[in-house]
């Protein structure tokens, strides 16, 4: 009887984020904006018996399998995300893209997943109609994804969506400029363990991408040198640990990394002549915090002040009586990305003009 269906209630949305070193999550009251966000958790990676008490907490009563359904954003070590200047004649030859990907990435295109994306937009490149150069490569080996997908069903979630986290936060962010009218260029810093991931991003889109050899793991040995320790075991313990100030040894920690930063940003400012406003570090643990000031000052930059609450408001996502007075800080933009649809609010605004 169709009077049933005033009682049905629409379905809840689930957001989370999956770091090497936290998971974040987020419920909302529906799975697109306009949403309502009604309750957030987190814990870091290794505290299983927190993260089953939040699974338990987030579950739908009548949940298939006791599986929590959710969009999730995920940094596998193998993720590709970079900014490329492509010959748009020639994206309709056979091979070209493959052979592209290859050559400047070093990577198999027939093992990775694949997607080409406008970097002004992030919508996804039209190859039939190809006018545009500039365009991102984004994905992954289809190894990583059997592997995440089974990792996440251990966890007890079912992914109904998945996302690279590192894809979803460089569109918030080129939004949140756009929406703060914010026009000098942003450098991006993703620090794994192994590697860097580094991205200039600005109200125009993503406009340039470097990987650098110097991840979190290079800074080890410099902490052992520095403060005499015996191994390079107790040197990680520590580090990681946020039991001791590290700002006062911190120029001599990033030393490496912000050499190879600046010649990649040097080389954009000569090419484009536009100089860099801030940098901002976004998938940090909250205890590494400290690096993004470290960075930033030796850089010789502001840290980007992030307000996000106004620019979430503006894309219809807003916050509930319970979660009114939660304190964003950065550490939760990368599950609040997963969240508005940028091009939703573009085709409201062209149809409304």
């Amino acid at each position: 009887h169709p009077s049933c269906m005033l009682f049905a209630t629409k379905p809840k949305g689930v957001f989370i984020e999956f770091t090497d070193h936290s998971r974040r999550v987020m419920r909302a009251n529906s799975h697109k904006a306009p949403m309502v966000i009604e309750a957030f958790a987190e814990c870091e990676v290794d505290d299983d018996e927190g993260w089953d008490q939040i699974v338990e907490h987030f579950l739908p009563k009548n949940a298939p399998n006791g599986l929590l359904q959710a969009s999730c954003g995920v940094y596998p070590v193998k993720r590709l995300v970079r900014q490329a200047e492509i010959d748009a004649r020639k994206v309709k030859d056979d091979g070209y893209i493959n052979d592209f990907a290859s050559s400047q990435f070093r990577i198999d295109p027939a093992k990775y997943a694949l997607s080409l994306i406008n970097a002004h937009d992030g919508s996804d490149y039209q190859v039939d109609k190809a006018t545009e150069n500039n365009v991102i490569f984004a994905g992954m080996p289809h190894e990583s994804i059997a592997e995440v997908q089974d990792n996440l069903i251990e966890q007890n979630v079912y992914p109904e969506r998945l996302e690279i986290g590192t894809l979803s936060c460089l569109g918030a962010l080129v939004d949140y400029l756009r929406f703060s009218k914010i026009k000098q260029p942003v450098v991006v810093l993703e620090l794994d363990l192994d590697i860097a991931y580094s991205f200039i991003v600005s109200d125009e889109g993503l406009l340039a991408s470097r990987l650098l050899p110097q991840g979190l793991k290079s800074m080890i040995p410099v902490v052992q040198k520095e403060l005499g320790l015996k191994d390079e075991e107790s040197a990680r313990k520590l580090f990681f640990s946020n039991t001791f100030d590290f700002t006062g040894m911190g120029s001599k920690l990033v030393a490496r990394l912000i050499n190879e930063l600046q010649s990649s940003i040097g080389f954009f400012e000569v090419q484009t002549g536009q100089s860099i406003g801030n940098v901002v570090c976004p998938n940090l643990s909250s205890k590494l915090g400290w690096l993004e000031g470290v960075i930033v000052t030796q850089m010789g930059v502001a840290p980007i002040e992030m307000n996000l609450k106004p620019w979430l408001e503006s894309r219809g996502v807003t916050f509930s009586a319970d979660t009114a007075d939660m304190e964003i800080t950065r550490e939760w933009l990368g599950v609040l990305s997963l969240m508005p649809r940028y091009d939703a609010v573009q085709t409201e605004q062209k149809e409304a003009e």
